[in-house]
């Protein structure tokens, strides 16, 4: 990991979700010495897991790498059926089966995750989705979130 403090904003869509990414990281970077890096979870070609199915995936560990460098995370994703979008489940479950299970842990254990949704409906329903994920795999989330629609 670098010495360096590091945040890796998430989009797990493109659209609304990524122009509020981009508006976090000039708002971190405006405030923090800090460096920023976004990913946008669609450009990821990543087939859909299953179960049983090969887990030594390139794209599975190039973004377990990018989860390894940083040092504080914001997820921002917009709300799917009362829960976390298919992207962000799909990359999860990927990067908890290509690495051993305690390498997956220290991926988010201690780090810092914030929480942030652009949704027609509100987003209550993804912010409980993702902080409940967050924080049984041991992430630190923060207790606020950032909640923008329409």
């Amino acid at each position: 990991m670098a010495n360096n403090k590091s945040l890796l904003i998430v989009s797990s869509s493109g659209g609304k979700n990524f122009k509020l990414a981009n508006s976090l990281k000039e708002l971190v970077e405006s405030a923090y010495p800090i460096t920023t890096k976004i990913i946008n979870l669609e450009l990821y070609k990543l087939p859909l897991y299953i179960p049983g199915i090969d887990t030594d995936n390139e794209v599975a560990q190039e973004l377990s790498q990018e989860f390894e460098n940083s040092n504080a995370f914001i997820f921002c994703a917009p709300e799917y059926n009362g829960s976390m979008p298919p992207t962000l489940n799909n990359v999860i479950a990927w990067m908890s089966t290509s690495m051993d299970w305690h390498s997956f842990r220290e991926l988010c254990t201690g780090k810092p995750v914030g929480l942030a949704t652009h949704s027609g409906g509100g987003g209550a329903h993804v912010i409980m989705a993702m902080r409940q994920q967050f924080s049984y795999i041991g992430a630190d989330v923060m207790g606020r979130a950032c909640m923008s629609g329409r």
